[in-house]
């Protein structure tokens, strides 16, 4: 895996972005990809997808799109592929606007949806039967003035801390609950001469863990944080919740728990240092241990980054991708059933047949593999108890884009958490008023 590739910044889509960084690309856009004749039979109703041109979605694509067609032998499906980042961005926007749209697409699900406009151009799925497997914990990244607009496709994903049960186990650790918990496991294995944390600063994406996994913290302070956020309400500087993360940042350096070498590991060879066990833990998304063999994904278990009450243990979570339907479809019935499909225990199994999953599924009924990574089932404990909460960046379209310079600051001890809250704060009132956003 080339980290170069894999940019965590907010509203980037991180879920399609990041599978597309752990596999590879494929087919080139516009070409036919999965499924389907490109004819009418005479009989059935054909239906389009349009699915980005990663080679885990277009494997996917495949296998749901062969399971459907075998259960629904009246509807064939005819699929393309689109280009990722930018231009598939722009390509969907541009099809919405013109009418132009397949009748199912697979998108970002988050910040990046909510710039499509979806009042306007998307099918309301509310109270749908469409919805009837989706976890509730996925709703809130396709919502919109109220108003449900997609339902998932592939694994969400956790972002909070990896880390080496092997390593947790010779020196007598248990996963932490709290912040104090988790400073004392740190003490514990300096002393055994284990590198607690791993800082990986020369991909500077990865530095933004603390402060983007403890989302699920400033939530379970205040469960409207995400819309007074969005109303410029509340400042990271100044609110004690959300400035925690911040500080979380400038722990690991100020604390001595990071490896000599941060300042020029990177990505790849921070996940080398935790698989090897020179050291214990990476704050960091849980994609990657989707890419490991499967003896060192046996290895690695994952916890959300710990608040200061244990009775709100939480972790925060990355969500899947959606799958939508344009208001300007010819065919919305039959589309409602292919998404219904997907969104379904028996889409899912089809799509974990092609490619293993790399989290846990946002569909009910699923079975996770029973030789899956074992940090899918330490992800799916937080869906399944309901201690978590989306990220940010599915909930508001507020960013700032120097959020990984700033945390890098913070991290090799350069700048001070509240200094560096104070200039995300500042670069998010600059993106705040170029959207136009009320209250800004």
């Amino acid at each position: 895996m080339k980290s170069s590739r894999v940019r965590l910044t907010w509203a980037t889509g991180l879920v399609l972005a990041l599978a597309t960084a752990a596999c590879g690309s494929g087919s080139s856009g516009g070409a036919p990809a999965a499924g389907g004749s490109g004819g009418q039979a005479a009989g059935k109703t054909e239906i389009t997808l349009l699915v980005d041109n990663a080679e885990s979605t277009v494997k996917n694509a495949e296998a749901v799109v062969a399971a459907f067609e075998k259960a629904h032998p009246d509807i064939t499906v005819k699929t393309s592929t689109r280009p990722g980042g930018a231009d598939g961005d722009n390509l969907v926007k541009t099809k919405l606007s013109t009418g132009s749209m397949e009748d199912v697409f697979w998108y970002n699900s988050g910040s990046l949806l909510q710039a499509l406009n979806p009042a306007k151009s998307l099918v309301d799925l509310t109270g749908s039967p469409v919805l009837a497997n989706v976890d509730e914990s996925f709703l809130p990244s396709v919502t919109q003035d109220g108003k449900v607009y997609g339902a998932p496709w592939g694994d969400a994903m956790g972002g909070g801390i990896l880390y080496n049960k092997d390593v947790y186990a010779e020196a007598g650790l248990t996963v932490p609950k709290t912040w104090a918990e988790f400073t004392a496991n740190n003490d514990k294995l300096k002393a055994a001469g284990v590198t607690p944390v791993i800082g990986s600063f020369k991909d500077t994406w990865t530095t933004q863990l603390f402060v983007l996994g403890d989302y699920c913290n400033v939530a379970a302070s205040n469960p409207n944080w995400a819309a007074d956020y969005t109303a410029n309400k509340v400042k990271y500087a100044t609110d004690p919740a959300a400035l925690r993360g911040f500080e979380k940042t400038a722990e690991a350096s100020s604390k001595g728990w990071l490896n000599k070498s941060a300042g020029s590991t990177t990505f790849d060879q921070g996940m080398k240092l935790l698989v090897s066990g020179k050291a214990a833990q990476f704050p960091m998304l849980t994609f990657p241990v989707g890419t490991l063999p499967k003896d060192q994904a046996a290895k690695i278990g994952f916890f959300g980054i710990p608040g200061d009450d244990a009775a709100k243990n939480c972790a925060t979570l990355w969500m899947p991708g959606g799958q939508y339907i344009p208001s300007a479809g010819k065919n919305i019935e039959a589309a409602k059933t292919f998404v219904g499909f997907v969104a379904s225990p028996e889409g899912v199994a089809a799509m974990y047949a092609a490619v293993p999953p790399t989290g846990p599924s946002l569909v009910k009924g699923v079975t996770t593999p029973a030789d899956a990574a074992p940090v899918i089932n330490d992800i799916k404990a937080y869906i399944d108890g309901g201690n978590n909460s989306p990220a940010l960046e599915f909930l508001s379209p507020v960013k700032g884009p120097a959020l990984e310079q700033i945390t890098t600051a913070v991290e090799t001890g350069q700048t001070p958490a509240k200094e560096a809250a104070d200039q995300y704060d500042k670069d998010v009132t600059k993106q705040a008023k170029q959207l136009g956003l009320a209250g800004w």
